[in-house]
């Protein structure tokens, strides 16, 4: 009987944890589980990415991310066009097929420029950097964790807000609830069933950082289905 009691406190106490749960102890554990050596900041690596889209060829990236350094590269080929785009703190380059000096007419025509080299150092930084990247300045955590059923799953769900200096989506990310790993986020704009949500399977575990192996890309208006990014470690 004594056992029994016991059990059943410790019971009602983990219950009344995980209602209780405030945002930021959610993201704590979250990142316990994806990045436990708190590698992320100072991570230097490569990452390989295969995007597929329907009715397009795949495109595969060769992403250099060095935060100590901050430097970031991605080289991507789709066909027979390989294109590069390199930023190195304040610098940018750009190279197309091996030309260093792109006419204005490549440039224009493959997006070479630095508004696009720092546009894909924001975007893979971020996306591979989740969820160690909820804690950059700027974001703004709520405090309220909601339960939430998706996709037949239940999930523990962290709303997230940013400064107006950095953007006006809210995003929601979801998280097993026993393991604290992140499986599913999405994001909302101001336009009434805007934005897309992207389902996470597999882990690929890189510089001891757990990272999310497969993500496959949705709208939020009609489940339309707009691509994968497929990670791996090695070429």
């Amino acid at each position: 009987m004594k056992n029994l009691t016991t059990l059943l406190i410790l019971f009602t106490s983990i219950i009344s944890f995980s209602q209780n749960i405030t945002g930021d102890e959610l993201l704590e554990k979250a990142i316990k589980f994806h990045d436990p050596n708190g590698n992320w900041e100072t991570f230097k690596g490569e990452l390989f990415v295969t995007m597929e889209t329907p009715k397009r060829s795949p495109r595969k990236s060769k992403i250099n991310i060095n935060l100590p350094e901050q430097y970031f590269s991605v080289i991507a080929k789709r066909d027979t066009i390989i294109t590069e785009h390199a930023v190195h703190k304040i610098d940018c380059s750009v190279v197309i097929n091996g030309n260093t000096n792109p006419s204005e007419e490549l440039k224009k025509k493959y997006s070479l420029n630095c508004e696009r080299a720092n546009m894909y150092k924001n975007y893979y930084t971020y996306l591979y950097g989740l969820p160690m990247k909820l804690k950059d300045n700027g974001t703004i955590i709520n405090q309220k964790v909601e339960k939430k059923t998706f996709k037949g799953k239940k999930y523990l769900v962290l709303k997230v807000n940013y400064s107006a200096a950095i953007g006006k989506d809210t995003w929601c990310f979801y998280f097993d609830p026993k393991t604290y790993a992140m499986e599913v986020y999405q994001f909302f704009k101001e336009a009434k069933d805007s934005g897309e949500y992207i389902l996470l399977t597999g882990l690929e575990t890189i510089n001891e950082i757990k990272m999310p192996k497969n993500r496959a890309w949705y709208y939020n208006k009609d489940n339309g289905y707009l691509g994968t990014d497929i990670l791996s470690a090695k070429k």
